[in-house]
């Protein structure tokens, strides 16, 4: 990998990770275009994707740095006092709704690990079903979904569906932006609302897989060749910059837009993966 290439990979993972259109498929096409994917170590890709999502991690924690402290001094005050559930604020719940909705994608994860590594999850077919079906569901919960309810309106049920959806972003095309914030739509959440949810509840998952993810890169003669760690390095980088403005970007969007305009592109690039680029992912 040159370092152009992991300019573009950084830029290309960190301003699709935060939008609901899917980043492993974005990333997938243009490690294939640019002949990056080994089909003998497909799991070697899988890695790169992961130690990449460390740089959006960074993002995630720096754009709401004031929260996370504002959470997690509440959550460990009230919780060392043995505060009962219902008489803990707004703030220490959620973090109990950050480490609820983590637990599916963790268990689910560490037994499909195998499978999520594979080379079945880098089929053309798959991803662009993937983009076109949660397309299709998010446009529903964007119907349907009443979108009244704000962060003060948040309870542990809502954090067990968006975990349950997280978990479905395992698999190239689905999203993990998208199908959490299509989760919250269904919950009656706000827009924005349910996309810094959905942020937040990102942050254990990417760090767990990608601090896994980095040891098997940084211990692996397939997963390393050259400077492969320095153009690592840099596309970590630049997906934590990108990734920072993505951010910033989606919840403003979000505080006035629909999120149509992302439906539209994640069928047309499906249906595009289907008819002219499906020799790509063979």
């Amino acid at each position: 990998m040159t370092i152009i290439q992991a300019i573009i990979l950084g830029l290309v993972q960190g301003l699709t990770e935060f939008l609901p259109v899917s980043s492993s498929a974005h990333l997938t096409l243009a490690g294939k275009l640019m002949g990056l994917i080994s089909p003998e170590h497909p799991e070697t890709w899988t890695s790169w994707i992961a130690v990449m999502q460390l740089g959006t991690l960074l993002a995630v924690l720096l754009y709401f740095a004031q929260d996370i402290r504002r959470i997690g001094q509440a959550f460990f005050r009230e919780n060392l006092a043995r505060t009962s559930f219902q008489a803990q604020s707004q703030d220490s719940k959620f973090g109990w709704y950050v480490i609820i909705g983590t637990l599916p994608i963790v268990t689910i994860g560490l037994l499909l690990k195998k499978i999520i590594e594979s080379s079945l999850t880098k089929d053309a077919t798959l991803i662009a079903g993937a983009l076109i079906v949660f397309a299709l569901v998010l446009e529903a919960a964007e119907r349907l979904g009443k979108r009244t309810r704000t962060a003060a309106d948040v309870t542990w049920r809502d954090a067990v569906w968006m975990g349950l959806a997280q978990a479905l972003a395992l698999f190239p095309g689905a999203s993990r932006s998208g199908t959490t914030i299509t989760a919250g739509l269904f919950c009656g959440l706000q827009r924005d609302v349910a996309a810094r949810f959905s942020f937040l509840l990102s942050i254990p998952a990417v760090f767990a897989s990608g601090m896994l993810q980095l040891r098997t890169v940084l211990s692996s003669p397939a997963a390393l060749q050259g400077s492969d760690i320095l153009t690592l390095g840099i596309a970590t980088v630049v997906a934590g910059v990108s990734g920072y403005a993505s951010i910033a970007f989606l919840l403003k969007f979000l505080q006035t837009r629909t999120t149509t305009i992302f439906v539209v592109y994640r069928i047309l690039l499906g249906m595009s993966i289907l008819t002219f680029l499906k020799h790509l992912f063979a």
